[in-house]
């Protein structure tokens, strides 16, 4: 007999050889229709395994992203099976689960595939999937596997690099996959499916080698649930943030300027300086003092932090200079230079904690495959700040970090968040840097923090930075999507690396503990994020002009050249549409360009000495004095951006 605990801590008594869905079923049968995958004693494992030992179960239906990784995971092997029948030239090589479906990477040859292909892929999976048929795992010798594939150089060199006695295959209908398992019970429970696009993508992610088709697709237990899907992809295609920055005429890209290397527009770059001067202020009543870096530093300074060991082949190639054996990098950090800014004095415990900030620019060699609007560039700029504390004073920084953090999503708009405590994996030494002694106390300072300011956080093993764990809110945008936005990091390794220290109550040197920090993350990827959950339609504090100002005709404009002074002696941002157009088009146009307010002017307007307002979606307010109106923005922008 084996005892199994299920996660509310129940205990259950069962022969040697139950499997989890019998484990559901004595549970509830309902429940155990709703089954589809497990995890035992931390392993993911399939609802029919053998379970032999006492152990932890943990039972997932489609409602845990447990569930669905298991769900798209098993439809990435029936899309293989599909392209292996329609193109039986085809190499398959690798096809995991994905945060929204699943994607495989096939090697066509001298095929192509198109979106006029879809269709008879899709229909290919569902014929699979009525079949119903059983997933199952078995294991198999290096030998066996390489000859089943010895016409497929991706999966034996895959094969090559595993250890004989650790290879195993999973099999259903007519089809087999080299897969480590975790699937669903069998093919049946897949009810919809949809081939979603077709991208480029090097084999092992390595531009050196071949490049093959990555096919991306998304399944679901529901007709109805793909249905909701697309129509949320049709709404994120609206609000995708390289649309509305054409449209806003926020920012552009040039080929002669290059790749990934964004220009900020007049009114981006005010949206810009606007952010910055927001988060400027709270730093400045937090007590940071602003600093400034420059864009290159020696190769040696990357190496002593560290950075260049792990990223050396993402940053961009050394730059030489006339003297010998003398390279500079582009900065790819601020952090190293921030520790030195904090070396170029002898501190005191008096004089801790130190807060150094800055919007300071970095630069990594992204592959052109992997741009992808301001989300992915090779440029960005970061809210980036360092923190130097003794560490008796880590557990309040820390906390006063996090209420800055909060502070900047309440004013954004970001409600919806959860936290991520990211520690290292103790099973890859190797990724890390610094002192295990020196991690644990980092990592229990993360989560007592979070435990105090009551944030709902999870655990997740091997996120860390390879120099300290992080706390990182993953946000929940209009569209149900999560993003990673914003962290904060304890750090008791570039400390030790750069030898910083400060002069103790014992008259003695003792080594501060490093506080890294970034609300925003970088300034280009938080305004993609912001576009596309706001639809361009920005809290009205931020807008780059909140009032546009629509004269019915040029016998209008001298009074609303008046209304316009009016607004901006109360620092309201205005503009007057002077254009020859009629008065609809104006407000059509205003409507695209997502001004909040129209204020339309015309001859009752002058004759009363009011304005008729005309808020964006179409909501009248009607006519009212300047100064009414004033105070209706005023009371907005109060609403929303509180003092920190």
């Amino acid at each position: 007999m084996i005892d199994i605990t299920l996660p509310d801590g129940s205990v259950k008594t069962f022969e040697k050889n139950v499997t989890p869905m019998d484990v559901a079923k004595s549970i509830s049968e309902g429940f155990a229709r709703n089954v589809i995958s497990a995890n035992f004693n931390g392993t993911t494992l399939e609802t029919a395994s053998p379970l032999t030992t006492d152990g932890d179960l943990i039972l997932y239906t489609w409602n845990n992203d447990e569930g669905k990784t298991a769900f798209w995971h098993s439809s990435a092997h029936v899309l293989a099976q599909a392209i292996e029948v329609l193109y039986p030239n085809a190499k398959l090589t690798i096809g995991p689960a994905i945060e929204n479906g699943f994607y495989y990477d096939v090697d066509f040859g001298e095929q192509t595939i198109s979106e006029k292909d879809f269709k008879a892929i899709e229909n290919k999976m569902l014929e699979i999937a009525r079949g119903k048929h059983d997933f199952n795992m078995r294991p198999v010798t290096k030998a066996e596997a390489l000859s089943l594939y010895k016409d497929n150089p991706f999966k034996t060199e895959l094969i090559e690099n595993l250890e004989d006695g650790t290879i195993t295959f999973c099999d259903h209908d007519t089809f087999t996959d080299l897969c480590r398992g975790g699937h669903i019970p069998n093919t049946g429970i897949i009810k919809a499916v949809k081939v979603l696009s077709v991208a480029g993508a090097y084999w092992r992610g390595n531009e050196k080698n071949p490049q093959l088709t990555r096919v991306y697709g998304i399944s679901f237990p529901k007709q109805k649930d793909l249905t909701e899907y697309l129509e949320m992809l049709e709404e994120a295609k609206k609000r995708d943030h390289r649309k509305l920055g054409k449209e806003l005429e926020l920012f552009t890209f040039s080929k002669k300027v290059g790749q990934g290397l964004p220009l900020w527009l007049p009114k981006g770059a005010a949206l810009r300086e606007r952010l910055e001067n927001f988060l400027k202020a709270a730093q400045k009543k937090a007590g940071y003092e602003m600093v400034i870096t420059p864009h290159i530093g020696q190769k040696e300074l990357y190496v002593t932090s560290g950075h260049y060991a792990k990223y050396g082949e993402d940053s961009f190639q050394p730059i030489k200079t006339p003297k010998e054996d003398e390279e500079f990098l582009l900065k790819p950090m601020n952090c190293p230079h921030h520790c030195e800014i904090y070396n170029s004095s002898q501190w005191s415990y008096k004089d801790l904690p130190k807060r150094y900030a800055e919007f300071g620019t970095v630069y990594r060699y992204e592959q052109s495959g992997e741009l992808h609007g301001l989300t992915r560039v090779r440029g960005f700029t970061q809210d980036d700040a360092h923190l130097f504390c003794m560490p008796e004073q880590l557990d309040k920084e820390f906390k006063d970090v996090i209420d800055l953090v909060l502070y900047v999503f309440g004013s954004l708009g970001f409600e919806n968040f959860t936290a991520q405590v990211s520690v290292r994996d103790p099973e890859n030494p190797d990724k890390y840097i610094g002192d295990v002694k020196n991690w644990e106390k980092a990592e229990q300072a993360i989560i007592n923090a979070a435990t105090d300011k009551g944030l709902d956080f999870v655990i997740e093993t091997g996120e860390a930075a390879f120099y300290g764990p992080k706390l990182d809110f993953m946000v929940k945008d209009a569209l149900g999507r999560r993003w990673q936005l914003g962290t904060i990091q304890v750090d008791y390794n570039l400390p030790e690396r750069f030898d910083l220290t400060y002069k103790g109550s014992d008259n003695e040197l003792h080594r501060p503990v490093m506080i890294h920090r970034a609300p925003f993350g970088s300034m280009e990827r938080f305004i993609a994020l912001l576009l596309e959950h706001t639809g361009g339609n920005f809290p009205l504090w931020l807008m780059p002009t909140q009032v546009i100002i629509l004269s019915i005709s040029e016998k209008f404009e001298k009074y609303s050249e008046k209304v316009l002074n009016l607004l901006e002696n109360d620092e309201i941002r205005a503009l007057v549409d002077h254009r020859n157009e009629t008065i609809g088009k104006k407000i059509r146009e205003a409507e695209m360009q997502k001004h909040p307010y129209m204020i339309i002017i015309g001859e009752q307007e002058e004759q009363e000495n009011k304005i008729t307002v005309r808020q964006h979606g179409g909501k009248d307010l009607g006519m009212i004095s300047v100064e009414d109106f004033s105070i209706i923005i005023k009371n907005e922008i109060k609403k929303t951006l509180k003092p920190f």
